[in-house]
């Protein structure tokens, strides 16, 4: 007598024999415009620094998100901007090179902002790349009511059409409340390309530790310093180093910093009354680094000047760009 059909074994069977996908994701947009957040919302874990001051991201960081089905890299580009500066150029410069070697790219556009020159510029640029499926991706959407939501996704409906082009998929998203983060994974990956995974099991981004360390440190010092300060604030990380003569079961890595500011008359900013921005600058980074690496820390940190470093290419080059 032969077995009678069991539905959802067939089911499963059936997903099995789905190829698996792997590819790199970009989000792009104007700074700010939370793509940060978005990707430490789809990698469950803290890979790039955020900040609500604009143009914090500096480096192409990529998170890695692992699925049965597929495997993402999503890398987070600084925000496409007017540069004033050397350093402003350099990270348009990144942002081009990305674009033009990912499978998918998603435009994030905040909820509650109105759709303005600078989302204009990037979607024309979008335009341009006529091959590479785009999403367009409506972040911040806890801060908006349905209303105005609504008449956001139909702008960037509309402007993809007055560039003629249409997006692959228009979604709504919160980061913050986890709203629609899962439902945007499973519209990228379909759009990856068939392949085994690009990165072992485990791994959740490709950052060298010493870089993502010197991000934490500056993203632990742009809270609450003046305006004119975020863009001024660079750190290096000199040495890391297990603290000799540890028994096994108490290990210590030493760290060691330098944060980097352009001008003399910054660096009581960033040290503070006594040194007490600095020394919170220390004990916060030092809470983000130890949960990153899985060890307790010691922590050194130095404030030093370098010249107009934005503007300097021997500077830049020094401090990592």
């Amino acid at each position: 007598m032969s077995a009678r059909p069991n539905p959802e074994a067939a089911a499963r069977q059936a997903e099995n024999t789905d190829p698996h996908r792997a590819g790199f994701a970009c989000f792009v947009g104007r700074p700010n415009a939370g793509k940060s957040t978005l990707t430490n919302a789809l990698v469950g874990r803290k890979v790039a620094i955020t900040s609500n001051r604009p143009q914090t991201t500096r480096h192409t960081v990529r998170g890695i998100v692992h699925r049965p089905d597929a495997q993402l890299i999503l890398v987070d580009t600084p925000g496409l901007h007017k540069p004033r500066t050397l350093l402003g150029e350099r990270l348009n410069d990144i942002v081009r090179t990305t674009w033009a070697e990912v499978d998918v790219i998603g435009f994030c556009l905040p909820a509650d902002q109105k759709l303005g020159p600078g989302d204009k510029y990037i979607v024309k640029e979008l335009a341009g790349i006529k091959k590479t499926p785009k999403i367009a991706i409506i972040t911040k959407t806890d801060l908006v009511e349905s209303k105005q939501l609504a008449e956001q996704l139909l702008a960037v409906s509309r402007l993809g059409e007055e560039l003629g082009f249409e997006w692959a998929e228009i979604i709504p998203v919160s980061a913050v409340k986890d709203r629609q983060v899962e439902l945007l994974a499973d519209l990228i990956a379909p759009l990856l390309p068939e392949g085994p995974p690009l990165y072992p099991e485990g791994d959740l981004t490709d950052e060298p530790e010493m870089v993502m360390v010197a991000e934490l440190i500056r993203e632990a010092a742009l809270e609450g310093v003046r305006d004119e300060l975020p863009h001024s604030i660079a750190v290096v990380v000199e040495e890391m180093l297990p603290r000799e003569d540890r028994p096994a079961d108490k290990p210590l890595l030493d760290i060691h910093a330098n944060v980097y500011i352009e001008r003399p008359s910054q660096k009581g900013i960033i040290i503070g009354p006594k040194g007490k921005r600095l020394k919170d600058v220390g004990t916060k980074s030092r809470k983000h680094i130890e949960a990153l690496l899985g060890t307790p820390v010691f922590l050194d940190l130095h404030v030093k000047v370098a010249k107009d470093w934005q503007r300097d290419p021997k500077q830049l080059r020094k401090l990592g760009f």
